[in-house]
């Protein structure tokens, strides 16, 4: 991102009225089924992300350590690929559309993975993102909790080999 790009954004961000109180946000009400994928998983990836982390609340409090090495592994792209491969069938078609735009949008995948399982995460993370900020919130944690379920499977079946 370039200064001026920067410059814009904080000039949007922080902007103050008479009473040098911060004013509203400039967007209230965000289509989700309008923004670009990657922003959809952008939002989607820190939703799962904070997900994973309080579900692992559940099993250790004390070793951070610990918490993100199983968090890393948990919303990695292999394993992201592999829960939103598992939930397929049982997608919505606005879903299942969700899940392919964020599969066909365009971006740089790092070594950690495959092409085909980081387009596949992105998709999952896309669908996070848009149940998010749709405010479906009971579909969300339904969505999350079996693909928490799926990866907990596939970890322990790795584990034992």
């Amino acid at each position: 991102m370039n200064f001026d790009h920067f410059q814009k954004l904080v000039d949007n961000l922080f902007t103050f009225n008479e009473a040098g109180e911060i004013s509203p946000a400039k967007y209230h009400d965000i289509d989700a089924g309008r923004l670009a994928p990657l922003v959809l998983a952008y939002v989607g990836d820190a939703y799962f992300t904070l997900y994973v982390r309080t579900r692992l609340l559940g099993y250790e409090q004390n070793k951070v350590r610990v918490l993100h090495t199983f968090d890393a592994k948990i919303v990695s792209a292999v394993m992201q690929s592999k829960a939103v491969k598992a939930l397929e069938d049982q997608l919505s078609p606005a879903e299942a559309d969700i899940v392919r735009r964020g599969r066909n949008a365009k971006s740089t995948v790092p070594k950690s993975a495959s092409i085909s399982e980081y387009r596949y995460a992105t998709g999952f993370e896309a669908l996070m993102g848009y149940l998010y900020l749709e405010k479906k919130h009971d579909r969300l944690s339904e969505i999350a909790d079996k693909a928490f379920a799926i990866i907990s499977r596939e970890m322990t079946a790795i584990a034992k080999k």
